[in-house]
């Protein structure tokens, strides 16, 4: 009895499945094509939501409490939070500290953009030059900031190589002076990211077909003529999509100067600022609003850049 029961169950759903098969075969090619697309949207979406979006709103509504992060009764405080990032420096001039990475993107970008058209053209060893300039970027953030902090430090590689060199009164407390501690993780960052702008730049450059290079040789234009006129405007959509990633960038910092420094001697960002605040002091309510700050810097900045970018376009 239990084998026929058994039987006949698997059977109805057998049956349920062929019918499921039977209902959705007769549906049109655009309902079939609607229906996968929603299926297989459905985990990305939910994950995407739980780990995104949900997160995103309990930071914007804590952002309007005073809570410290444990305790069950949050008070509601309104914009006391915002009120207090904008009116105490403390919290919001470290602004400035973003202004040496933001310089120090151009120069990343220069140096990726001059390696990319350099090992574009036939020379030798280039694979291995490719390698060496895309490696630091396959580096994990808290390694090389142990590896720069080594390279920093007094008698480190840097004091070394200028003493080989013969440069020894060029010697400095490269991370415990305060007017170069930024200088030095702003070129620590130069050197980590520097790898995924070039790789990128490569790829675009690699794409232009290679007969309007050999047209430019017949009309006699030298290599910095096929760059200007041939490689940049070709490029320049790539181009405006790094300077955007990079300026992001450089005001979110965060993993260089948080491991090699903590923030010490003016070095601090404003994300360090936003962490401490939280986990450190048990301001999560500020810390929150810190955080909703810094998304609509980030958000105005790359909508301003792409108003800019399309009227110089047009």
């Amino acid at each position: 009895m239990e084998g026929s029961s058994l039987s006949n169950t698997l059977k109805e759903r057998g049956n349920g499945g062929s019918r499921f098969a039977l209902s959705f075969s007769s549906l049109s090619y655009k309902a079939q094509r609607r229906v996968i697309i929603i299926l297989f949207s459905i985990l990305p979406l939910a994950l995407l939501a739980t780990f995104s979006y949900l997160p995103l709103y309990r930071m914007v509504y804590y952002s309007f409490f005073s809570w410290n992060g444990f305790s069950k009764n949050l008070n509601f405080v309104g914009l006391e939070n915002y009120m207090t990032i904008f009116t105490r420096p403390e919290y919001f001039s470290v602004f400035k500290v973003s202004l040496y990475y933001f310089f120090a993107t151009f120069i990343q970008m220069g140096l990726a953009l001059y390696f990319a058209t350099i090992l574009t053209f036939k020379i030798r060893g280039k694979n291995f030059f490719k390698g060496v300039l895309f490696f630091p970027f396959l580096l994990n953030g808290v390694a090389i900031g142990f590896i720069f902090m080594y390279f920093f430090r007094p008698d480190g590689t840097l004091d070394a190589l200028l003493h080989v060199f013969g440069l020894s009164e060029f010697i400095q407390l490269w991370l415990g002076n305060p007017d170069l501690i930024n200088i030095s993780l702003a070129g620590t960052s130069v050197w980590r990211y520097m790898g995924f702008n070039f790789i990128i730049f490569l790829g675009v450059i690699s794409s232009i077909p290679r007969d309007i290079y050999e047209a430019a040789d017949i009309d006699g234009a030298n290599r910095w003529h096929q760059f200007r006129y041939i490689i940049v405007p070709s490029i320049r959509r790539i181009i405006e999509l790094n300077v955007i990633l990079s300026i992001s960038g450089a005001i979110a910092v965060f993993e260089i100067p948080y491991i090699m420094t903590g923030g010490a001697n003016g070095s601090k960002t404003f994300v360090i600022q936003t962490v401490d605040t939280a986990f450190k002091f048990g301001k999560f309510g500020l810390g929150s609003a810190m955080a909703v700050v810094l998304l609509i810097i980030v958000i105005i900045v790359t909508l301003l850049q792409n108003k800019l970018f399309k009227e110089k376009g047009a």
